[in-house]
């Protein structure tokens, strides 16, 4: 199944990001060691809302929770993220994507491009890096150029997809410099120039490329299943439009149709635990964001109406402790302002 849908603008109301700490400028790389998602204080007192990626793909360490926790601030919200991130021969690799870009443009979300500078050998593998860190001069220079920026996020993050070749270079040197001090062999820099070279023919080329690379993404995981998942629907692809050129690759984890609704479902599970993380659960309210601003629904040719629905599964019984009573309240005041359902096993926990 594929199901079509657009999407013109995004209002919603967060309940449950956590508390931001506060640091000053000058303190930026505690920051960063510290919280991944914080408030940055500059001397004129104005803040801003900051989270940082730990690697460019979207399905490693919970970047949506992080940006998540920053989408109650009123003012300007910032996520950092690696144009590319290599482990070491022995790990992984990823790249930036176009849509995670147009993703956060759509979500009012100010995106710096970065770089990571240092980086240590792993204890356990012969050829893995480990704790690595951004350049924060430029991660600090970036942050104050976005105080000062007077337009809107989408303007921003286009004219920072002109820096991608000249900072992919940087990041690659760097890495190269990384190897050299640890002795780490790094994935191949011949593949990296060929990634660069993309970079350079321009942003319709990128676009091209990271599209049919989601696409690909899209149709691998519309066909498998995931550890964390714990559904007995059928799960379907969707695709999203905008109208700033974006189009979104997701797979829904269940989808339904009731009368003429058609029921979306984002699953999170947690097999030992009585309810599924935080992480996770903010990594769904994320999906919810998108979800409750579908407009034009289709699904094989009939139009619906989009019924958004969070639903958590466990392996265990559910444990009622105060943790667990104020995650469930905050999900339910986000669920009833937000027009999206919560369930709990097979326990519908809103009102219809």
């Amino acid at each position: 199944m594929h199901i079509q849908a657009v999407i013109k603008g995004i209002q919603y109301d967060p309940f449950s990001g956590k508390t931001l700490n506060e640091y000053g400028i000058e303190d930026l790389e505690e920051a960063f060691q510290t919280d991944a998602s914080f408030l940055l204080r500059f001397s004129d007192r104005t803040q801003l809302a900051v989270s940082y990626w730990v690697s460019p793909k979207r399905t490693r360490s919970y970047p949506f929770a992080r940006v998540y926790d920053t989408y109650g601030f009123q003012g300007k919200k910032i996520t950092v993220i690696p144009v590319y991130k290599d482990e070491g021969f022995d790990g992984d690799r990823d790249f930036l994507q176009w849509d995670t870009v147009s993703l956060m443009s759509l979500l009012g979300v100010y995106v710096i491009l970065g770089f990571y500078v240092h980086a240590e050998k792993s204890p356990d593998y012969a050829h893995k890096i480990t704790h690595q860190r951004f350049d924060m001069d430029f991660i600090r220079e970036q942050l104050k150029n976005v105080l000062a920026y007077r337009s809107d996020a989408l303007h921003w993050n286009l004219a920072q997809t002109e820096n991608l070749a000249d900072i992919g270079r940087r990041a690659c040197e760097a890495y190269r410099s990384i190897s050299e001090k640890t002795g780490v062999r790094m994935h191949s820099f011949e593949s990296v120039e060929r990634r660069i070279s993309v970079f350079l023919s321009g942003r319709d080329s990128f676009i091209s490329f990271s599209r049919r690379l989601a696409q690909k993404a899209q149709d691998r995981e519309s066909r498998t299943s995931q550890p964390k998942e714990n559904l007995q629907g059928k799960k379907a692809k969707i695709t999203i439009r905008n109208y700033l050129g974006g189009a979104y690759y997701f797979t829904c984890d269940e989808v339904e149709v009731l009368d003429n609704r058609l029921l979306l479902i984002e699953g999170k599970h947690s097999r030992d635990g009585h309810l599924p993380s935080l992480s996770d659960i903010k990594d769904g309210l994320l999906k919810m964001i998108l979800y409750t601003n579908l407009e034009e629904v289709y699904l094989e040719g009939l139009q619906y109406v989009p019924q958004p629905v969070l639903k958590l599964t466990t392996g265990q019984p559910l444990r009622h402790t105060p943790q667990t009573a104020q995650t469930l309240n905050d999900l339910l005041r986000e669920a009833q302002a937000n027009g999206f359902w919560v369930m709990l096993n097979e326990t519908l926990l809103t009102e219809r």
